[in-house]
């Protein structure tokens, strides 16, 4: 089976590309593909997460292991691409370079027979161009009316004897 897959450009409506592939690709072969059809050269750092309805991040899927063994850590290259789409599960959210932080939305549009004679992965469809840098990302804080008490503006640095550290640790 082919996937077919919408990438928006998280900003701007207007900058989309559709690239189709196939079903066993795996995430980091998606990853080669929007890198491709948008213009990047593929060699910075990038992440896949998996995302509900509503585009709320979850789970992450990695391009390099930068973990040191720390932990499980879910691979782009070990991850194929009917293991996290579905036609229940049709949004990832992709984020390329983590320095600038290019973000596309990128939604599984249809599942279809492969063509006969056609390569995949294949760029069916593209409009707009990416800005020459990404936009400013506004975080905004949540409200945090919880942490609003005084209980710790009695603390005082001055003297590092009431605590328990060594002050000359390096």
């Amino acid at each position: 089976m082919i996937y077919k897959y919408r990438v928006v450009f998280d900003t701007l409506d207007d900058v989309i590309r559709d690239i189709e592939i196939r079903e066993d690709s795996t995430l980091e072969d998606l990853h080669n593909s929007i890198a491709q059809a948008f213009g990047f050269d593929g060699t910075e750092m990038a992440s896949f997460y998996k995302s509900d309805e509503d585009w709320n991040q979850g789970e992450e899927y990695l391009l390099f292991d930068m973990s040191d063994g720390q932990g499980d850590v879910n691979m782009m290259n070990e991850t194929s691409l009917d293991s996290v789409f579905s036609r229940e599960k049709t949004k990832m959210i992709y984020v390329y370079d983590f320095f600038s932080m290019w973000t596309f939305y990128v939604e599984l549009a249809d599942i279809a027979e492969p063509e006969d004679g056609q390569d995949y992965p294949n760029l069916m469809f593209a409009q707009g161009q990416l800005p020459e840098s990404p936009p400013e990302k506004k975080f905004e804080a949540e409200e945090l009316d919880d942490f609003d008490d005084d209980s710790n503006d009695d603390i005082e640095f001055e003297n590092l004897d009431d605590f328990d550290f060594d002050e000359n640790w390096n």
